[in-house]
């Protein structure tokens, strides 16, 4: 045994080795340019260079939304967990507890309540790092109790939509999520309350047959795709050759399906103004803006002690931003 090769040269090796991140950098999808994680968190998961749009977690798109990036979390209803006991090449049971360790989510969709520029808004979010934004039960009940507390508090609904469809898993139980989740949005739409949808990248499957494409106003990121079947099966089906950018976002706002294509820095003043001439809302003062008055925040928690997961204390202080 070589004393010198075998022990003192791999400890000096691990005292000079550096533990890089793996996350340190992010590759550009559209150009390969490689780009310094924190300036892309910075800039909204948009490359600087190439204005791609990367995919946005459910936390850092309520973030985006909500003024002073803060909001209240809703409590959404439990469903079971593994209803057809399914099993394929794994457990559906251990699919979920894996997804659920990554995300940190308890299921694809989470919904929040806040104020957006002054105005009262409920906005659910689709994570598609869970499980594909896939819409299962969970995601299904989410939507609805959403969609519920938007009229119950005569507020506006956005959602954010990205998912592959449809969660196999939970077979027929997962597509009477699609006319369910309809019927809530024509709830909404009998209580003259505002629904916005905005399209992000990727919105297929199910989802898009259902309540991604009932909005009153149709918004959708630059690039996403958005569509049923895959463009192959299309191709197969048809026997013809797509166009160049077919189910893109442009695309399908060229051709009347989407209304508007919004760069995601001018999402959140487009939304707003939308809110505010479906609403007939009058536009805040500058002051209202920037801060919240403590008594309207007082106020604000008192009403949302009920829809808060963990409800809090007798006397709650303001709710803190979202980690």
């Amino acid at each position: 045994m070589n004393w010198l090769t075998n022990v003192v040269r791999p400890k000096i090796r691990n005292i000079l080795r550096r533990e890089t991140p793996e996350n340190l950098w992010i590759k550009c999808p559209d150009t390969g340019q490689l780009v310094f994680y924190k300036d892309v968190e910075q800039n909204q998961f948009v490359i600087p260079g190439s204005n791609y749009h990367m995919r946005m977690g459910a936390l850092a798109r309520l973030r985006s939304v909500f003024d002073n990036e803060t909001w209240y979390d809703v409590a959404l209803p439990e469903v079971t967990a593994d209803p057809l006991k399914f099993r394929d090449e794994r457990k559906y049971v251990d699919r979920i507890k894996d997804a659920r360790a990554k995300t940190g989510a308890h299921d694809a969709v989470k919904v929040g309540f806040g104020k957006l520029e002054g105005l009262g808004v409920v906005a659910a979010v689709q994570d598609f790092d869970f499980m594909g934004g896939s819409l299962g039960m969970a995601a299904g009940e989410a939507i609805i109790r959403g969609l519920e507390l938007a009229v119950e508090k005569h507020a506006p609904f956005i959602m954010f939509a990205a998912s592959g469809g449809a969660r196999m898993q939970e077979g027929i139980l997962s597509l009477m999520q699609m006319p369910r989740t309809t019927v809530a949005v024509q709830m909404l739409r009998e209580a003259g309350l505002p629904y916005i949808v905005v399209l992000t990248n990727p919105t297929t499957g199910g989802v898009t047959a259902s309540y991604a494409m009932l909005g009153d106003i149709q918004l959708a990121e630059p690039g996403a795709l958005i569509g049923f079947a895959g463009a192959r099966v299309i191709e197969q089906t048809i026997r013809e050759k797509l166009p160049d950018g077919f189910q893109r976002a442009e695309y399908l706002r060229d051709h009347g399906m989407v209304d508007m294509v919004v760069h995601r820095h001018e999402l959140r003043p487009t939304l707003a103004r939308l809110c505010r001439i479906l609403t007939k809302t009058p536009l805040p003062a500058a002051e209202e803006l920037v801060a919240v008055d403590d008594a309207a925040q007082d106020t604000e928690a008192a009403a949302a002690t009920e829809i808060v997961a963990t409800p809090p204390e007798p006397a709650p202080p303001p709710a803190a931003p979202q980690a």
